[in-house]
């Protein structure tokens, strides 16, 4: 690739970039930059997490990134996940990575690597620690505060000490983990803008790079993201064929309307990146079958009512079972796959 092919590739994870100019340098100058996320073992895994982290990790590996991935078992912990048992949350943590496994996620390049903030954290606690103690150190309460919308909490919620400890453990896991990129949802915005911050403060040059990338909203009207706690509402990567197509049929999609139109953003995010095309199958009279190449193009029929939402729906859930075909099998046919989803299924989700 290119210089310019790699950016616009890297970009084309993105919602929002911060900043635009450092990534191209980095790319000019970093063979292999480095890439973090992470993730709290929280319970099944929605198509948010599945697909989309599929997708964007595949990106970023094919411009030449190395992708790590946190398994942020001791977070969950403090999050009180899975009732804050940590053996529970090591087996949805071995769920997941199956999940990104049969997915498709290209892990036969050696370029991703699963961590596991434990392990990491007890390996090295002497580098660990006193960076987190340095980030507590140069903020405030009130700072703090602000970033707890990266554990899915509100400000005016009530506060505990895990609230407070967790974002200085973020941050710091971007400088432990030497991470040049942040490539997370834009809920993470927050803390990764403070990790910027920190290094104003302790004079450091190269900041990481921040790529939030969108948040998928649930099914129903109204609700900006997609939540595991609210089966109704998210589409789980092991779900049956006909689980997902009841759950697309009874979705919110108002028709000529694509603005806060759920249906329509898993087409934009997770269709049309996966297969570079939309088909939509139905009868002559209904205007024939047709292949959508962009978003604009699709967005344009839906709007104009040339494109209805039955037409849409169908569509979807015809795709998305493509896609999500591989998984169901490997969870089916793999002993060790099957063991852990039963186990994942049984478990109750808190928070």
């Amino acid at each position: 690739m290119s210089l310019e092919e790699k950016y616009q590739m890297m970009r084309s994870v993105a919602e929002e970039c911060i900043q635009d100019d450092e990534l191209r340098n980095l790319l000019a100058h970093k063979p292999e930059p480095i890439c973090y996320d992470g993730f709290e073992p929280s319970g099944r895994m929605h198509i948010a997490q599945g697909v989309m982290k599929t997708i964007n990790v595949n990106k970023m590996t094919s411009a030449g990134c190395r992708v790590k991935i946190l398994i942020a078992d001791w977070f969950a912990q403090l999050n009180n996940k899975m009732g804050g048992d940590l053996k529970k949350i090591e087996t949805v943590g071995l769920y997941m990575i199956e999940i990104w496994k049969a997915a498709g996620m290209n892990l036969d390049n050696g370029k991703v690597e699963f961590v596991w903030s434990s392990e990491e954290i007890n390996a090295r606690s002497h580098e660990y620690w006193p960076r987190v103690m340095d980030i507590a150190r140069k903020y405030t309460v009130k700072r703090m505060t602000r970033c707890g919308q990266i554990m899915g909490r509100n400000e005016l919620d009530d506060i505990n000490v895990a609230q407070i400890l967790y974002p200085c453990m973020q941050c710091a896991d971007i400088f432990f983990l030497q991470a040049d990129i942040c490539q997370m949802g834009m809920d993470q915005r927050k803390v990764n803008v403070l990790a910027r911050e920190y290094c104003d403060d302790i004079k450091k040059k190269n900041k990481p790079i921040i790529l939030s990338h969108h948040m998928l909203p649930g099914l129903k009207q109204g609700q900006e993201k997609m939540s595991k706690s609210d089966v109704s509402s998210s589409i789980f990567m092991e779900d049956e064929e006909a689980e997902v197509n009841l759950k697309i049929k009874k979705a919110y999609c108002p028709p000529n309307v694509v603005e806060g139109n759920p249906c329509m953003e898993y087409v934009k995010y997770l269709i049309l990146p996966w297969f570079n095309e939309f088909i939509v199958e139905r009868s002559e009279k209904n205007g024939g079958n047709k292949t959508f190449k962009s978003f604009e193009e699709l967005a344009a029929d839906y709007e104009s009512g040339e494109l209805h939402p039955t037409d849409l729906k169908s569509a979807l859930s015809k795709a998305l079972n493509k896609i999500l075909e591989p998984v169901r099998a490997h969870f089916k046919n793999d002993k060790t796959a099957k063991k852990l989803l039963q186990s994942v299924k049984n478990y109750r989700v808190t928070r």
